[in-house]
């Protein structure tokens, strides 16, 4: 299935069924009077919240929502019927904005939740409504109200409780496959992955927890530069950003400087992702420069005073003491947000 996080979609609610204008025509029955019944509300367009769907892949195909109009009103008092609302699944985790304004109006972020994002039009009332004692022989009816329509801008930020963040090229594919069972592809050119991966990953004693894999990050990303400024959003949702460091390409003098230039990525992108609880994973640790560089990777790193893990996803060496630390740094979080 083709990852789509953008799309633009017209909704429109149904109008409202129009009044109706009767009289009661009974024998035995002279002077019956007004009894022409109510117009049907128009139906509602609902977005609601799913786990079942990942991608926004449908409204590419499908940009025109509808929901089904009143029916109008009838003879002897009788109501038309509502129009249908027309309910719209739409993954976990998706942004509905105003096209025209910008404006939030609802964020997706639990199963089965869900918006009206266009309100159906009201019923016409019939002449029935309209009978007083200077109007016995009402000929007035109301018309319809005409339902909401507007553009609305749905944007998908995953839901992922730990985001993989790195250059391309320093084995978070390897890694996510490695924790999970996910099946990116692997390979050795850069940009390997063009959409963000999901895997959930499962260890005894723990509850399970969603790592993301986001494409790798250049310098330049919040402007634009590779895949990152389109993929950056993602990092929004999750508990913890996990940098992935490739122990066997670092500089010596500075081993820490492709995490400074990710950090610096992700901070000129939004300044609060910075709160978030950051861990470092230092991979690659099987290569032979990657047992010499580790060293000084790790002073480094308990110099910032990091909580990390030196592993090897290929070989799946340490994959096992990283997984129960990421599965407490998430359990941790989780019960400060309790309490």
């Amino acid at each position: 299935m083709r990852f789509v996080d953008e799309a633009k979609v017209y909704v429109k609610a149904g109008d409202g069924g129009r009044g109706c204008i009767s009289f009661r025509r009974e024998k035995y029955v002279p002077k019956g009077g007004p009894d022409g019944g109510d117009g049907g509300r128009g139906g509602n367009v609902i977005f609601k919240a799913t786990r079942f769907i990942h991608t926004l892949l449908d409204f590419k195909y499908r940009k025109y929502l509808k929901a089904k109009n009143g029916h109008h009103g009838k003879g002897k008092g009788k109501k038309g019927k509502n129009g249908d609302d027309l309910l719209v699944l739409v993954p976990l985790g998706t942004v509905i904005k105003n096209a025209e304004t910008g404006k939030i109006i609802a964020d997706l972020t639990k199963d089965g939740q869900e918006v009206i994002v266009a309100h159906g039009g009201k019923e016409g009332r019939g002449n029935i409504h309209f009978l007083s004692p200077t109007r016995q022989a009402p000929r007035y009816a109301e018309p319809g109200g005409r339902g909401e329509e507007l553009w609305l801008n749905l944007e998908l930020k995953i839901l992922a409780h730990v985001s993989l963040i790195g250059k391309p090229n320093v084995g978070k594919s390897s890694l996510i496959k490695a924790l999970s069972r996910a099946r990116p592809e692997v390979a050795s050119y850069p940009f390997t992955t063009l959409t963000p991966q999901l895997g959930a990953v499962e260890i005894e004693g723990f509850l399970p927890f969603v790592v993301a894999e986001v494409p790798g990050l250049l310098k330049g990303a919040h402007k634009g530069c590779g895949l990152g400024l389109h993929f950056l959003r993602h990092i929004e949702r999750s508990f913890i950003i996990a940098y992935v460091l490739d122990a066997s390409c670092i500089v010596l003098d500075s081993p820490l400087i492709n995490l400074d230039e990710l950090n610096a990525e992700i901070s000129a992108y939004n300044s609060n992702l910075l709160k978030k609880r950051k861990v470092v994973i230092i991979n690659k640790i099987d290569l032979p420069e990657g047992k010499s560089n580790l060293p000084v990777i790790v002073r480094a790193l308990k110099e910032r005073n990091l909580n990390f893990w030196a592993v090897s996803a290929l070989r799946k060496q340490g994959i096992k003491e990283l997984k129960r630390g990421l599965a407490e740094e998430v359990d941790e979080i989780k019960y400060e947000e309790i309490n």
